[in-house]
Formats: structure tokens, sequence, C-alpha cells
């Protein structure tokens, strides 16, 4: 079935199309909210929040763009709003107890490695919004400028500036640590 066709059930009340939509799309999107939010609960519920508007706002989809593109945009956008919201904010966890209770899941997987990634989060917080998302959606989500420009709503020399200026800005704030 093609992405028009699915659409094109679901505005018609296939309950199974917009299943196969949700099965398609769900790792994509939760792993997309989990760059953001960096906690797998908050990322899953935030994934659900999505699908409600996908699937309220599906009659607005104009086919510009391909459904995963669009279905990034919101993702991404939802994760941001989330951040900035009083609940998203007292989600953040002590950084050193997150270690700490990482280090007791993972066993298996070295401390070092643990406190870089890390540190690796910590710093992208730091970066104003614009140039986190297009460095999050390169660097973890592995989508090329192209894809990052129309998720962004932007045009591709402004991604490449984002990202020109995220990893400038990086190196500034890891040289003053």
């Amino acid at each position: 079935m093609s992405e028009e066709e699915m659409i094109k059930a679901i505005l018609k009340g296939d309950q199974k199309a917009f299943k196969l939509l949700v099965d398609n799309y769900q790792l994509m999107v939760v792993n997309t909210c989990h760059a953001f939010v960096h906690d797998r609960d908050e990322a899953e519920d935030i994934a659900q929040d999505v699908f409600i508007q996908v699937f309220e706002s599906l009659g607005k989809f104009r086919f510009e763009s391909k459904l995963s593109t669009w279905l990034y945009r919101i993702a991404v956008n939802r994760s941001i709003n989330h951040c900035k919201s009083p609940r998203g904010r007292a989600i953040k966890v002590d950084i050193e107890s997150w270690k700490q209770q990482e280090v007791a899941q993972s066993p298996e997987m070295p401390q070092q490695q643990l406190l870089e990634e890390q540190e690796q989060l910590e710093l992208l917080h730091r970066l104003p919004e614009n140039q986190r998302t297009a460095l999050i959606l390169n660097k973890y989500e592995e989508l090329s400028y192209k894809e990052i420009a129309e998720i962004m709503g932007t045009s591709l020399s402004s991604v490449e500036s984002l990202l020109f200026r995220a990893k400038n800005n990086l190196e500034k704030i890891f040289n003053t640590k």
C-alpha cells in the first residue's frame, strides 16, 4: 500500500491503515523524541501525542513532502514544546544520579562511555534550539541536509549554517570546560 493509498484509507475510517502507519513509523518517531528528551517513557508519551495529532491533521497533509518528513516535523515540534513546558523541565534528571542509574542498569557498558555520552547530551542542551534540532537530526537521526531543511521548514544553506554554528559553539563550550 502506497503512502497516498494508506492516507486515503485512513481518511475513509480504515483503522487497519492507521495501525499500519503507526507500525511503520513508531520507532522513528519515538527515537526522534528520545533524542530531544533523553527519557524513553517521556519519548513514548510524546510519540503517542504525535500520532494523535497525525490522526487529527491527516486531512491537511498535502503530499508536498514525504509522509516521514511530515512526521519528523511534528515529532520535533512536539519534543521541543515538551522540553519548554513545566513538565518537560521537571523531568530533567540530575546528571550524576542518571549516570549512576545507567551504570547500574548497563553493567556491560563501560562507565567511561556512559560519562562521555552524558557529557555530549549536556553540551547539546547548551546550544540554541534551532542548532540543537539540526544537529540532532543530522548526527543522531542521520538525516541528509535536504531532509533536515524540509523538516525544519528552512533552506539547505540555512541548515549548513546551523550545523556549522552548532559545531563551532560546541567547540567553544568544550574548550571553556
